[in-house]
């Protein structure tokens, strides 16, 4: 009887098989051993040049939609999202070459975010290395994928300082949350407060040299993180989950999320970077 794990393992195999697809790396929380029973199985097909679609469409099967290079947006490149013995396998697929000079960025302390459906607080270019960095290779003829991976084993502390140091956005935008509030602009507020948060999310990873890869599940591990200052987590899902709908209750919001913005600052720069 087969499994699941004998299927992907098999499928990764033949992906790698096809034209300029370089490897296949799963990933997700079946890489990380955090997965559920019913969680997907997200296989990051790597390539370089042009993956061939056609190749791809045949290895899918009838009716399944294999989306090209862009086709879902700027940074989640294209792939497919099938169903094997009614369980879900995504194919996503990722421009090795672009993955590189993402990780050269991230070594150097540079690093961009860009608007990407599916990604309500943007895509964080750090995501690039770090799937790679979490995932678990499957097929990589080339042995590529692993020598790329082994120079991902140590967080860049360039990196962790820019990210570290991004604080300074959630204090802006709650600066400008405050005039939203007196004009009692419960969506411009809302924005600003979700943003913030994010923004300390990802600083609390970087600031402990964990790869943030999404918003999913992000803010529980912060919460959790060395540098989270006390009641983190309460603190911000109160703030998030009613911010208000007047111009007091938004104020006294914006005025909660200030202190929480100005106590992750502190608790940051008094965090020991070694």
């Amino acid at each position: 009887m087969r499994t699941m794990q004998t299927v992907i393992e098999s499928m990764a195999g033949q992906l790698a098989g096809v034209p300029g697809v370089v490897g296949v790396a799963l990933g997700g929380s079946r890489a990380r051993g955090e997965h559920r029973p019913e969680s997907d199985w997200d296989l990051g097909v790597y390539y370089r040049g042009a993956p061939d679609l056609d190749a791809l469409r045949e290895l899918a099967g009838p009716g399944v939609e294999v989306a090209g290079p862009g086709a879902w947006g700027p940074w989640v490149d294209g792939g497919a999202w099938l169903e094997v013995d009614g369980t879900a396998v995504d194919w996503i697929l990722r421009d090795l070459d672009r993955v590189g000079r993402v990780w050269t960025d991230c070594r150097a302390g540079r690093y961009e975010v860009g608007i990407q459906a599916g990604h309500p607080l943007g895509f964080w270019s750090p995501c690039y290395p770090g799937e790679l960095a979490l995932g678990r290779i499957l097929a990589d003829p080339s042995g590529e994928l692993a020598a790329l991976q082994a120079e991902l084993t140590e967080y860049p502390e360039p990196l962790r300082a820019a990210l570290t140091a991004s604080t300074w956005e959630a204090e802006f935008l709650l600066a400008g949350a405050a005039k939203g509030a007196a004009r009692a602009d419960t969506l411009y507020v809302a924005l600003c407060l979700s943003r913030a948060v994010g923004i300390l999310v990802q600083a609390l990873h970087a600031d402990a040299r964990r790869w943030c890869l999404n918003e999913k599940g992000a803010f529980d591990v912060a919460a959790g993180l060395p540098a989270a200052p006390a009641g983190f987590g309460p603190r911000a899902r109160r703030l998030l989950a009613a911010p208000g709908g007047t111009r007091e209750e938004l104020t006294a919001t914006v005025a909660d999320a200030r202190t929480l913005v100005a106590d992750t600052v502190a608790a940051l720069r008094a965090c020991p970077e070694a």
